[in-house]
């Protein structure tokens, strides 16, 4: 069965591999059927029911979509498409009798010249032809034209609360130190780091707790590794907040006190630059011996994400992980993140 996701668009690969690491949280058997501008189609398979209930949990996680759909039909984007695309579907899949319903669309960005309230108006005439009632300000059930580089219609089974993560953005927190990853980010790389509820997930590099809050709130426990003091105290006030299930040390990430083949995933965001350089003996140290203990310490066939300024490809490999992916997002001029996606086989 074919599900939509409609992407965020604040990055071009980041949403894609939230989703895909969530799918594997949720263990769903799948195949990309379709990638278009801020919109990814998926082929899942199994039982309505059930893929219908893991796509909910996956809804509670995502932080770079908009909305989950369940596909009514994709065609091309032009007026006559769209409407001869509906009116051949069958929609008893997505409304039961006597449920009443509403149209909308969106224009993904530059993509059509069809204007919304148009295509709304002759796509609802479309289902109401088929014997069901419109509804448009209490419907059962949202139907949803994205009109991208193709036209996709869908019912909505789930809208992600992104407005959770600016309620939670780092100067609205007890404690606030600039340079951290905002909330999105932060959820984002914890999920393709695929943690499930009640696993452990490490940040060795854990700063103000951004990474472990968003862990937290997804019932992980976490651990975090902070060698300044005063920023380990700071990030205890952001984790109680949040009533996390956490566990925070002040220490050295080249030496963790944790046992070997001990959490379940990693995700960090270590310090760079001259600062980072005079905590430890040299910033090639600090990787190295973090990269190393951050091997010793992961689970067999589990996943790291570090988040670096630099290449972090030679450290990995020298202590053992296998490359997933590697992405990059820019921040502005002087700026672009790297992010690695490291596996331990």
């Amino acid at each position: 069965m074919l599900y939509a996701f409609e992407l965020s668009g604040e990055h071009a690969v980041l949403p894609v591999e939230e989703i895909i690491g969530c799918l594997g949280v949720e263990e769903l058997d799948y195949e990309e059927y379709a990638h278009f501008e801020q919109c990814l189609v998926l082929d899942i398979r199994g039982s309505a029911g059930d893929i219908d209930r893991s796509l909910l949990s996956i809804g509670e996680r995502l932080s770079m979509s908009h909305h989950i759909l369940k596909v009514v039909g994709i065609c091309d984007l032009d007026f006559d498409s769209i409407i001869k695309m509906a009116d051949g579907s069958d929609v008893s899949e997505h409304i039961d009798s006597g449920e009443t319903f509403v149209v909308r669309a969106r224009r993904m960005k530059h993509n059509g010249s069809i204007k919304t309230e148009k295509v709304e108006g002759y796509l609802g005439g479309s289902i109401f032809r088929k014997g069901f009632r419109a509804n448009l300000k209490e419907p059962d059930v949202v139907f949803r034209l994205i009109m991208t580089d193709s036209a996709v219609l869908g019912s909505l089974l789930t809208s992600i609360d992104r407005g959770a993560y600016e309620h939670r953005s780092p100067q609205k927190k007890p404690f606030f130190y600039p340079g951290v990853l905002m909330p999105r980010v932060a959820r984002a790389l914890v999920n393709i780091s695929c943690v499930k509820p009640g696993e452990v997930l490490l940040d060795p590099f854990s700063g103000t707790a951004g990474i472990l809050v968003e862990a937290g709130l997804l019932s992980a426990h976490v651990i975090g590794l902070e060698v300044r003091r005063k920023i380990s105290h700071g990030a205890r006030m952001n984790l109680d907040m949040f009533n996390a299930d956490y566990s925070l040390l002040v220490g050295d990430a080249c030496r963790t006190a944790l046992k070997d083949s001990s959490v379940d995933a990693i995700v960090t965001d270590p310090p760079y630059g001259r600062s980072a350089a005079i905590q430890a003996e040299s910033l090639h140290h600090l990787y190295s011996g973090s990269f190393a203990e951050m091997y010793r310490v992961l689970k067999k066939g589990r996943l790291a994400v570090v988040v670096s300024e630099l290449s972090v490809i030679d450290f990995a490999d020298d202590a053992g992980f296998k490359v997933v992916t590697v992405f990059t997002q820019k921040i502005h001029k002087s700026l672009t993140r790297t992010f690695t996606v490291l596996r331990k086989d």
